[in-house]
């Protein structure tokens, strides 16, 4: 983590998957450092369940499994840097992903760390116990989370940013920090409206801004943020990478890496770094714990929950 501002060079974005052996993994090779989109992750993933056979098969016949257009295919070769379709199929039969004995996919069974996995969904929950592993690696020094706490605490109002794939990162966040903060402004909707959300919140006294910025970074992210930087407000960022193209315009960057290992990515280590950061904002905020309490009384005597 850095409480600076790192270098704006985005770093390439690694098809995320725990490693495997045979076949499978020479192919996972091939598409290591591409940012791919859901169609052509999807397409990815269909080759890599079809190792053994995938340097012959047509691109109709790839877009038939994966379930996309021939089109489809015929783009993802060019966005792995191929000039079409036969390129990457020529590529792939250099690969020897055919050879015998390597134990394809057909055999249903991959090792990774020491443990037998047997399908795709496997090997996404272990990829995304892997980046929570390593943010927990990184919060071995919680000084950043600790500094960012404290910046978000004082602001009044606090506005929590987060659109499209990350509305649901800033939706949580907002939910949960509106329980111990007392004017918390969530902005999850693009538009016309959302700089003048942003300013209406400077003017209301808000000096500081968290925003949950996540692939594939909507423009309008970039717009708000450069709009809050622009106005003195802190610009605090729970991003994918500490390279995420946000980093420039943000004075606290908290990267936790996403899950790219099925068709939409997997947020879990961004989610439970937010969960980090409301406890060390609570730990800020004075009344925080009378707040819990109040509310904690409030919903018995209305019987909002069941248990």
């Amino acid at each position: 983590m850095s409480v600076t501002p790192p270098q704006t060079d985005e770093a390439p974005v690694h098809l995320e998957t725990p490693q495997v052996s045979g076949p499978s993994s020479r192919l996972l090779r091939l598409f290591e450092g591409y940012r791919l989109t859901p169609t052509q992750r999807r397409i990815a993933h269909c080759l890599v369940r079809n190792a053994a056979e995938a340097p012959f098969l047509s691109s109709v016949e790839v877009a038939e499994l994966a379930g996309v257009s021939q089109p489809s295919v015929t783009r993802f070769a060019v966005a792995l840097g191929f000039d079409g379709y036969p390129a990457l199929r020529r590529q792939l039969r250099e690969l020897g992903l055919a050879e015998p004995g390597e134990g394809g996919p057909a055999s249903g069974v991959r090792e990774t760390q020491g443990e037998v996995v047997r399908n795709e969904q496997q090997q996404a929950v272990l990829s995304e116990i892997a980046n929570l592993q390593h943010l927990a690696a990184v919060l071995a020094d919680p000084e950043p989370v600790l500094h960012a706490a404290r910046v978000l605490a004082a602001s009044r109002p606090l506005p929590v940013l987060g659109l499209r794939a990350a509305s649901a990162q800033a939706n949580g966040f907002a939910y949960f920090a509106a329980k111990v903060h007392p004017d918390v402004r969530l902005l999850d909707e693009g538009g016309s409206m959302l700089l003048d959300r942003i300013e209406q919140a400077h003017q209301a006294g808000a000096t500081a801004l968290i925003c949950f910025a996540l692939p594939r970074y909507p423009r309008e992210v970039m717009e708000a943020l450069t709009a809050a930087k622009a106005a003195g407000m802190t610009v605090v960022t729970v991003a994918d990478s500490a390279f995420a193209p946000v980093a420039s315009v943000s004075d606290v960057m908290l990267p936790a890496a996403v899950g790219s290992s099925l068709v939409f990515d997997t947020a879990c280590a961004p989610m439970m770094l937010g969960r980090v950061l409301l406890q060390a904002m609570c730990d800020e905020l004075p009344g925080s714990v009378q707040r819990l309490e109040d509310f904690e009384h409030q919903a018995a005597s209305r019987g909002l929950f069941l248990g």
